[in-house]
């Protein structure tokens, strides 16, 4: 199974018509937020598969257009925060938002980000029971604290995180908020049996 992940940035020759034949055999798209809801409404259209999304720091609920306000969500795209999915017996869990910096909605104390970790536990739980496992691919906007994250307050990791890989150990947990720059950048940390992987621009990812 092979699955596009993006985060932050926009890609040229993702944003292209080619993208139709170049990666036509995707089987799902995530996106790690600080996306342009156009953006993921031309990939969820080219491609023709689900797109899970959750939203980062930046995001705009609201945007003025030419038509007046309307609703910044990504039409044909499906938004997983505070939730579990489950596609061709994967389940897909998101958790949206950074680190509490200022006043922004989509940001989160590490006490608030474990209470909506919390309103997960009882979809886990019923997962391992009758799936025989918690969840296998856990998307966030801000990676796991002093993993991939920042010194600064804005790009610092959450913590919660950290004890949600060790509780849950999902295959994967795929974050963007921290841009990478150069080709020795690092992308993916193991951490236990989960691969944490920055998709900062995108990312193919083999599971």
């Amino acid at each position: 199974m092979k699955i596009l992940a993006l985060s932050d940035e926009i890609v040229e020759h993702i944003y292209s018509p080619s993208i139709a034949k170049r990666m036509q055999d995707v089987d799902f798209v995530i996106s790690c937020g600080d996306l342009p809801s156009y953006y993921l409404e031309f990939i969820v259209t080219m491609l023709n598969k689900p797109l899970f999304y959750v939203f980062g720091n930046h995001h705009k609920d609201f945007i003025n257009t030419e038509k007046g306000t309307k609703r910044n969500h990504p039409g044909g795209c499906i938004n997983i925060d505070n939730k579990i999915v489950a596609y061709k017996d994967v389940l897909i869990g998101g958790l949206e938002g950074s680190i509490r910096y200022n006043a922004g909605k989509h940001q989160y104390t590490d006490f608030e980000m474990c209470l909506k970790i919390n309103r997960l536990k009882p979809k886990l739980y019923l997962n391992k029971l009758f799936k025989k496992k918690y969840i296998d691919v856990l998307v966030t906007h801000a990676p796991p604290y002093k993993i991939h994250d920042g010194e600064d307050l804005c790009h610092r990791g959450f913590k919660c995180f950290n004890k949600f890989i060790k509780a849950y150990k999902p295959k994967y947990l795929i974050h963007g908020h921290t841009h990478l720059y150069g080709t020795g950048s690092n992308w993916q940390t193991a951490a236990g049996s989960t691969k944490v992987i920055n998709a900062y621009g995108y990312r193919i990812i083999e599971f």
